[in-house]
């Protein structure tokens, strides 16, 4: 197995063991590396930095650099081919995108690395999986019925991993886990504007607990009933 293809494995790997993906957009540079920060002290070991966020992919570059090896940095909202070759270049392991752009998933596979497009409606779903996405993000999974959409696309697709982004909180993360998802996607529920701003950082990092605790005990719940 060629190096960069076991590389993609791990990250897969880690994203599946862990469940949670925490979405960082904040106004700043200083606001996303302490968002960064607080994740990790709150044991998420995973992060997704926007490019919304400013100076995103020098950010990466720096996070990738600073860190000790036990963060996966991926970079999301990741619209073309481009910009998703800057990001790798600066060391994101992943990438995420808000839709599916064909040409973006074909120069993240030829790279080697980790590809999670997105699609809402099945036709959608599929043609980003056919395509060579490792992950399809459902987005915005909170607008079309959260956690029952995910349990019926499920049915016919169980073998597509899918990741509900977009509406997700303390309050649904177990019914999405239960209902099949292999990991969560959260923003603005745990990367909050509010506690950035006012520098209320603890609140982040035990609201990434919470997180944690949630999936680990609804796998738990779903993985029991299934036997």
């Amino acid at each position: 197995m060629k190096k960069e293809a076991l590389k993609k494995e791990i990250v897969r790997q880690r994203i599946e063991q862990i469940g949670v993906i925490p979405v960082v957009r904040a106004g700043s540079a200083e606001e996303a590396k302490a968002a960064v920060e607080a994740i990790q002290r709150g044991g998420v070991p995973i992060v997704e930095i926007t490019m919304t966020v400013p100076g995103a992919i020098e950010i990466i570059r720096e996070v990738t650099r600073s860190c000790d090896g036990n963060l996966l940095v991926g970079a999301g909202t990741v619209l073309d081919a481009e910009v998703a070759r800057l990001c790798i270049d600066a060391g994101a392991q992943f990438i995420v995108a808000p839709g599916l752009d064909l040409e973006t998933v074909r120069e993240v596979a030829k790279c080697g690395t980790l590809m999670m497009a997105a699609g809402l409606t099945p036709t959608e779903i599929v043609a980003a999986w056919k395509a060579g996405a490792d992950f399809v993000k459902v987005f915005p999974c909170g607008n079309v019925g959260g956690a029952s959409y995910i349990k019926a696309l499920r049915s016919p697709l169980p073998q597509i991993p899918l990741v509900p982004t977009g509406g997700v909180s303390l309050k649904n993360a177990a019914d999405l886990i239960r209902a099949g998802a292999v990991a969560l996607g959260v923003g603005g529920e745990l990367v909050k504007a509010d506690a950035l701003l006012r520098g209320n950082l603890d609140i982040i990092s035990e609201t990434a607990r919470k997180f944690l605790d949630i999936v680990r005990k609804a796998r738990a719940e779903r993985d029991g009933s299934a036997q």
